[in-house]
């Protein structure tokens, strides 16, 4: 079983051949076992970097720059090095090697971040966000792991903590000390209109959390019609690349192709899919049924029509099927004189590449997606323990109304409090931790 003993050791820069790779090490024995490699032998002093050799008893193995950081003012909180080196993956290998024939071992995915977090120089939220911050894919995602980092997000969530706190403080007071007279005596009926007060708080979180997801994943969009109205058209369109193969055959998409693009700050996970229509081709059948299927997991539906040809029954279907979804209807081929329209359209042109219109109205739809730098929580985790929290506040405010004594009321209140302190990792589950920071990329 790996242990906070251990001295850990993993490239933290990119994996691939580079002009300079950085290597990180961290312990309580990583000074030990760098002195014993490196060629400079001058007294090491806190954030400073030194030049010298990475050597295997007399044999050379590379020229480096090592910066040195004394626990607990490092990442990690531990004694730590960062080994500057030339970015060849066979010199890495090598240094990676003669540390741990020296001791170290190689650290897990996340295990870095995993002990800054232990030892106190994060919180859960900013771990989080580290790992958001490296897989962001664009400047809105970019920002909103920035705030996270940065404390903001913490510091949000602290405040939520801090105000059932209060109340909590109180009841116990109450509880221990009855007989103060300068003591504020709660009943059910004066702690109810706070329960009330802060589930309209948490609504308002989560409905901000779930924005935020929107804001750091992109928005699921679903490309859906009828065969050969070229729904693999728009989304090549709209990504700026010939991604899905184009014909005039009808059902040359049997199965999900997907690409990202960024349009004004939104990211849109796009998802072009087999067209809609009775099939009795088993291979083409399992591709609608995967079409049907995505839209269960879609935050937008393009409804795609060939506005050049008449109005089908199946395209009365497909708007039938699609009608409890967020949707915006496409009317394509606006070149060509079209044989009927739709309410509330939008009408574009695959062929000659304008989808202005498609384009504003779906910055419009999402117009309040935008991260306009407040804090926001961001991911699934912390949405399902704000939905706990949440729930541990209706059973309170159910007590409170049926009259139940307060040491009975705050009890569920201590769980909803326990619930938002879980956000920042305020608990001794490890299975938690563990699935956390397994998420992460190595040397993180």
């Amino acid at each position: 079983m790996n242990s906070l003993n251990d001295t850990i050791i993993a490239l933290c820069s990119g994996a691939s051949k580079s002009a300079i790779a950085v290597i990180r090490v961290s312990g309580n024995k990583a000074f030990e076992i760098t002195n014993k490699v490196f060629s400079n032998k001058k007294e090491k002093k806190h954030q400073k970097v030194y030049y010298g050799f990475i050597k295997n008893n007399e044999e050379i193995i590379d020229e480096v720059m090592i910066a040195y950081y004394y626990g607990p003012s490092s990442f990690t909180g531990e004694d730590m090095v960062e080994i500057s080196c030339h970015g060849n993956l066979y010199i890495v290998s090598n240094i990676i090697e003669l540390f741990i024939s020296h001791g170290a071992r190689m650290a897990e995915n996340g295990e870095f971040s995993k002990r800054a977090f232990l030892f106190n120089k994060l919180d859960l939220v900013n771990a989080e966000a580290i790992n958001d911050l490296i897989n962001a894919n664009s400047k809105q995602s970019i920002n909103l792991a920035l705030s996270g980092l940065k404390g903001a997000t913490s510091d949000y969530v602290t405040s939520l903590a801090n105000d059932l706190l209060d109340v909590l403080s109180q009841i116990e007071v109450n509880i221990d000390y009855p007989e103060y007279d300068d003591v504020e005596q709660l009943r059910y009926d004066s702690v109810l209109p706070f329960i009330n007060n802060f589930i309209d708080k948490l609504d308002e979180v989560i409905s901000d959390t779930k924005k935020g997801q929107i804001i750091k994943d992109g928005i699921n969009t679903v490309i859906i019609g009828k065969p050969n109205v070229g729904k693999s058209s728009l989304l090549n369109t709209m990504l700026k690349e010939d991604k899905a193969i184009v014909t005039s055959i009808a059902g040359t998409t049997r199965d999900i192709v997907e690409g990202k693009v960024e349009l004004n700050g939104l990211t849109l996970n796009l998802i072009d899919t087999a067209g809609i229509h009775d099939s009795n081709d088993k291979i083409e059948q399992i591709g609608i049924n995967k079409a049907l299927k995505s839209l269960n997991n879609a935050s937008l539906v393009l409804c795609l029509f060939d506005g050049s040809l008449p109005f089908s029954k199946e395209d009365e279907d497909i708007l039938l099927k699609t009608k409890d979804y967020n949707r915006i209807i496409v009317i394509n081929k606006s070149d060509k004189p079209l044989m009927f329209h739709l309410k509330d359209a939008v009408y574009i042109s695959t062929i000659n590449n304008d989808i202005k219109q498609l384009e504003d109205k779906i910055l419009q739809s999402f117009k309040d997606y935008t991260y306009n730098n407040e804090p926001l929580l961001f991911n699934a985790r912390q949405l399902g323990l704000l939905n706990k929290a949440k729930n541990h506040l209706l059973d309170a405010k159910k007590q409170a109304i049926d009259g139940q004594v307060i040491d009975i009321i705050s009890i569920d209140l201590t769980n909803a409090y326990n619930c938002i302190n879980e956000i920042l990792g305020k608990s001794n589950k490890d299975g938690l931790m563990d699935n956390v920071f397994s998420k992460f990329c190595l040397g993180k």
